[in-house]
């Protein structure tokens, strides 16, 4: 979920400017609770990803979402646009699980350190945001590099064990992540990488493609919420049997 202004909104193509409430199938509003909580009850979700774009933004962050999310007993993953290891002070009592630090955001590879010295690899995930496959880096960071795999190997070299991998332009879209090639080169590295891909995925067969590709897990939002998958579709994934479009 995307939350902006304390509302679900959906996300299409990374504009935020236009950003619009949510309609969803889980809930007749855009409430971010609402919504979780029909999520869990009819896909039996248990894990939720939330981008506070108000805290990307650089407003505070919504604290008091967090922590009801966690109460409905879900593993929450937040990005709450964090810079360094100081914006992170606010978010740890709120029973965040995984802590989204996004290449947008973060003032470079020490801050990405020093964030991970005080949550650990189990509870950090990196998100290397691409926008048509180019790397969004902060004004304020100096990574050496503008290359998306240059990054990607300088957070595995400090400790990184998680990394999201999302092409902000085929957020919405619908036509997969636009990361495929990236997704098949880290995949290889190495075993105990937790990669997980998001962006314009809509049907079953593709999060069967992504998963053989090497993804842990993949970020699935407009198509969940409008209904093109669904249960049904989940278990069929869940079972090994043949998806369906």
């Amino acid at each position: 979920m995307d939350l902006k202004a304390g509302r679900a909104v959906h996300a299409v193509a990374g504009d935020r400017a236009r950003y619009q409430p949510l309609e969803s199938v889980f809930h007749p509003r855009p409430d971010p609770v609402d919504l979780a909580r029909g999520m869990r009850d009819q896909l039996s979700m248990r894990e939720v990803y939330l981008a506070d774009l108000d805290a990307i933004e650089g407003e505070p962050p919504a604290a008091s979402l967090y922590r009801d999310l966690a109460e409905l007993g879900l593993s929450c993953w937040v990005d709450a646009g964090l810079n360094n290891g100081h914006s992170l002070a606010p978010l740890l009592d709120c029973r965040i699980h995984s802590y989204v630090a996004g290449l947008e955001s973060l003032d470079g590879p020490l801050a990405l350190a020093a964030i991970l010295d005080q949550v650990g690899p189990d509870h950090l995930v990196f998100s290397l945001d691409l926008r048509q496959g180019r790397p969004l880096i902060s004004r304020n960071a100096n990574w050496g590099t503008h290359e998306a795999v240059a990054i990607a190997q300088k957070v595995v070299d400090l400790g990184v064990r998680r990394i999201l991998l999302l092409d902000l332009a085929h957020v919405g879209m619908g036509a997969g992540t636009g990361t495929s090639t990236l997704q098949q080169e880290l995949a290889s590295w190495r075993a105990g990488l937790e990669l997980t891909v998001g962006g314009g995925l809509t049907t079953v067969r593709q999060l069967a493609e992504v998963e053989r590709a090497g993804a842990s897990a993949a970020l699935v939002g407009s198509a969940l919420h409008d209904g093109r998958i669904g249960p049904e579709h989940l278990k069929a994934l869940l079972d090994g049997s043949d998806p369906n479009d």
